[in-house]
């Protein structure tokens, strides 16, 4: 295979040219699409809250970091093997990236059915044991459990999406979310108004709009790319590849499941303070999110360039392309700050359309705290990703384990004397510890160090 070959009209290549130019051009479309993946759960939470009330937006509230850490594992593990089939279209490699591809859609499969499996038998005790206030436990299972039962739908979309994004192009998985989105808000709409199916209804509609994005990807990959096409040989087994990719899934989505984990504890300890705080919380998560989406975007597309440029060897242009990721943090961390300093009341109004003054002061104020923050998280995120791509899969899951150790000694220490102001600052303050830790593993790796020379 040359690497050079272009197989998509929008095909990014990292391998060559200008890197900030690469990387910004193969962002923005990731961050368009993030912008519409955040659409499947905003769309809800302003439904849910304009037209069920606030009891029920708590439901899905209560219940979201038990949706990140089911889905997030799928979402990890398919991240993680997209990064092998990156490295071997570096390494210009295409028998390799075709086994990857098809090792990919074995253990994948595997997993999502494991991960459903586990999920259904633990939910509601789950729910249970996270304090989740009784007049919105029923509700919280109605959405949840259904989101659980179709993780491999979230798994296969993120699949075919990372393996488009992991050769270069980024471009049409946007125009497939863009559509299943569009999908998600109109079903969003008919199943809890018309339809009358309350939480539950939002959660079906996530799932149906996922799945038209994977037939969509399907769809064009059998006909647009048959480079990410494995023949029967391909499905071989060959122990040392489906070793290196089930460690690069497994540690990616341990990861992710980790944070989750943390997040399931720290929702432990919001649930026991209240439905209001519980509502002001979820609507200023959302929006969180959202200004959290430049970052991700541009992990996305800095693992990327890192994964091809470790298959080419290309250490020198990885440095580079860091330092570029860290000052694109700098400057979108003090847009993003100036805006939330000056609008947030109005922002988490919007999101949760209550009217009780509690709700809006305290998502408020989380978002005017948290805002400066995000240059720290930008740099986290990236570091992670980068250590990701070259190969490491120990190191980011250290920072994981601490992100879950800190949350724990903020649930049992400082929520219960300070309450949601210690809420407030649990991350933040974990992130400035993950952050020292992964600049110290990045720079201090082989790789890492003997492009940087003298420089180090």
């Amino acid at each position: 295979m040359q690497r050079t070959k272009t197989f998509f009209p929008f095909e990014v290549n990292f391998l060559e040219g200008p890197i900030f130019r690469a990387l910004v051009l193969f962002a923005i479309p990731l961050f368009i699409s993030n912008i519409f993946q955040q659409l499947y759960n905003t769309v809800d939470t302003m439904i849910v809250g304009n037209y069920l009330g606030d009891l029920s937006l708590a439901a899905i509230g209560s219940c979201a970091a038990i949706f990140d850490l089911l889905v997030g594992f799928a979402l990890g593990i398919g991240n993680g093997l997209s990064i092998v089939t990156a490295r071997s279209f570096g390494a210009g490699e295409e028998s390799l990236l075709k086994k990857s591809v098809a090792c990919s859609i074995v253990i994948g499969t595997i997993s999502s059915v494991v991960l459903t499996a586990v999920g259904i038998l633990i939910l509601r005790p789950l729910l249970v044991v996270l304090h989740t206030p009784e007049e919105i436990i029923a509700e919280s299972y109605s959405y949840i459990s259904v989101i659980t039962w179709f993780i491999i739908v979230m798994f296969a979309y993120n699949l075919c999406a990372g393996l488009m994004r992991a050769i270069g192009n980024s471009v049409m998985p946007l125009v497939f979310l863009v559509v299943s989105s569009l999908a998600n808000i109109v079903l969003d709409i008919l199943l809890i108004t018309q339809f009358h199916m309350g939480i539950r209804g939002a959660a079906v509609a996530t799932v149906i709009s996922q799945g038209i994005s994977v037939m969509l990807c399907v769809i064009y990959i059998w006909k647009k790319v048959p480079l990410l096409i494995p023949g029967r040989e391909h499905f071989r087994f060959d122990r040392d590849l489906y070793m290196e990719m089930v460690g690069q899934g497994l540690s990616m989505g341990f990861m992710n499941s980790i944070v989750s984990a943390g997040s399931v504890i720290l929702q432990y300890g919001i649930n026991g303070l209240g439905t209001l705080i519980i509502a002001g919380h979820t609507a200023a998560r959302k929006l969180y999110m959202f200004f959290n989406m430049p970052f991700i975007a541009m992990s996305l597309s800095l693992s990327t360039f890192v994964s091809q440029n470790r298959g080419a060897n290309q250490g020198k242009r990885i440095r580079k392309a860091l330092r570029y990721s860290y000052l694109f943090d700098v400057a979108a961390a003090g847009v993003i700050t100036v805006l939330l300093l000056s609008a947030a009341p109005a922002l988490v109004k919007l999101i949760s359309g209550s009217g009780e003054p509690e709700v809006l002061h305290n998502g408020a104020l989380y978002l005017m705290v948290v805002g400066p923050f995000y240059a720290v998280l930008g740099v986290l995120i990236q570091s992670r990703s980068a250590l990701q791509g070259i190969g490491e899969k120990l190191l980011p899951l250290i920072s994981s384990v601490i992100e879950l150790a800190g949350k724990i000694l903020f649930v049992l220490f400082f929520i219960p004397q300070f309450q949601y102001m210690a809420v407030i600052f649990c991350e933040p303050v974990i992130w400035c510890v993950m952050t020292v830790q992964l600049l110290y593993s990045l720079y201090r790796n082989p790789f890492i160090r003997k492009a940087g020379g003298k420089n180090l």
